[in-house]
């Protein structure tokens, strides 16, 4: 009789514990999205596609009809090149970005957008909330490369990668802007 009761006590137990409501989050108006170079590296088999050398990990935000750079994102201001907290780049090999070599490790990504050109920030600290905290003393490389626009309006932020040869190129594209960031990968 002793087994049966405390049988029925822990099954009214987790009934109790499952019937909890949980509150989830709605989903998040710049949702995160993630980069890899080779582009699908980690969905395929190792022995199909070569393992990633690059991986960004960003949040989506969307044009919405709004004016983007020059105005919700100023000229001449750092940006966490995205939404939500910092974007962070992972190089799983050493690369050179700006002829400045950079050891395999992760990394925040900050940009400093103007009209015709962005400088492009690589930054050992991570884990931040957008640019706030933003410190220049941890930068360890700075680049500098040309806005290329475009015709169509790219609605959501978005970052993929490119190859030329051995250079990999980082594209980061967002209303009718992109710039591709050089990549050497050792």
């Amino acid at each position: 009789m002793k087994k049966i009761n405390l049988l029925v006590i822990v099954l009214l137990t987790a009934f109790s514990v499952n019937a909890q409501d949980v509150k989830f989050a709605p989903l998040d108006a710049s949702p995160v999205d993630i980069a890899y170079s080779p582009n699908k590296a980690v969905k395929f088999k190792k022995t199909d596609n070569p393992a990633p050398a690059v991986k960004v990990i960003y949040s989506r935000p969307s044009v919405k009809g709004r004016a983007i750079f020059g105005e919700l994102i100023k000229f001449g201001e750092v940006w966490r090149v995205g939404a939500n907290e910092n974007t962070e780049i992972k190089f799983y090999k050493p690369v050179t970005i700006g002829g400045v070599n950079i050891p395999a490790g992760t990394y925040s990504l900050f940009a400093i957008p103007e009209k015709d050109k962005w400088t492009i920030i690589i930054n050992k600290e991570i884990d931040l909330w957008g640019a706030y905290a933003y410190d220049e003393s941890k930068d360890i490389a700075r680049v500098s490369v040309p806005v290329k626009p475009v015709s169509n309006t790219i609605e959501a932020l978005s970052i993929a990668f490119t190859t030329q040869g051995s250079v990999t190129n980082l594209v980061i594209g967002w209303d009718k802007t992109t710039v591709e960031v050089p990549i050497t990968i050792k």
